[in-house]
């Protein structure tokens, strides 16, 4: 496998929080780019954590974490942050959404901090773009609302059209389905999927939840990838 096929490739990353137990132990860990990865384990196994390490926003204590081809572990705090803006969309799993903003303020916020990320809209614009994923995750009549007027499974699809915006390479999604019922899952699913491939994006989906895992074409179980689980 190559490396340039690879979006994910870690070795060897160990991370603990201060002086504490190790919380990551991952000798290997790699996802191939357009990758519908599902991750999952029970609390305490190191699934946020692994996240936070994926998408630079922690550093890990040892290894190399290379995200489509740039070491994370090598670079500083503010070139990870840069790296994370310009690559990587990310839905939270209590969604994060900027409560005095409107449902199209929340989802371009990306694009207009980035310009990268702005650059890569095609000409189109950003409110034009944003309309459109809108339109796509079936919230297009939604976009002047405010987002603390919406349900839950609207307010999701809103983060997840924030962390689509100018099209990052990698989308981290952690437990954003866990508050919804199974069919409404599904649906997200379903919706997030076809968003991803129309952008080429690898997918990186923590969940506890083992019902969701056949839609996924690649499972990774984190107590058997990392050591320090227990």
């Amino acid at each position: 496998m190559g490396a340039m096929s690879l979006a994910i490739d870690v070795r060897g990353l160990r991370f603990r929080y201060g002086s504490g137990p190790w919380v990551l132990d991952i000798p290997e860990l790699t996802l191939e780019r357009g990758t519908r990865a599902f991750l999952f384990g029970p609390s305490g196994s190191g699934k946020t954590t692994l996240l936070g390490v994926l998408a630079g926003v922690l550093k890990p204590d040892e290894g190399e974490v290379n995200v489509l081809g740039r070491d994370l572990a090598s670079l500083s705090g503010a070139r990870r942050d840069a790296f994370r803006a310009e690559h990587i969309g990310y839905v939270f799993q209590m969604f994060n959404l900027i409560p005095y903003l409107s449902v199209l303020d929340n989802i371009t916020l990306p694009a207009r901090m980035n310009a990268k990320r702005r650059a890569r809209l095609d000409g189109a614009g950003v409110k034009e773009t944003a309309a459109l994923l809108a339109d796509h995750l079936q919230i297009g009549d939604l976009l002047r609302k405010p987002v603390t007027e919406l349900s839950v499974g609207q307010q999701q699809r809103v983060a997840a059209c924030r962390a689509l915006i100018g099209s990052p390479e990698i989308i981290v999604a952690d437990e954003p389905t866990s508050s919804l019922d199974f069919d409404r899952r599904e649906a997200f699913l379903e919706l997030l999927f076809a968003e991803c491939e129309r952008a080429g994006a690898t997918l990186v989906f923590v969940s506890h939840d083992r019902t969701l895992e056949g839609m996924f074409s690649r499972t990774v179980s984190l107590p058997d990838v990392n050591k320090a689980a227990f």
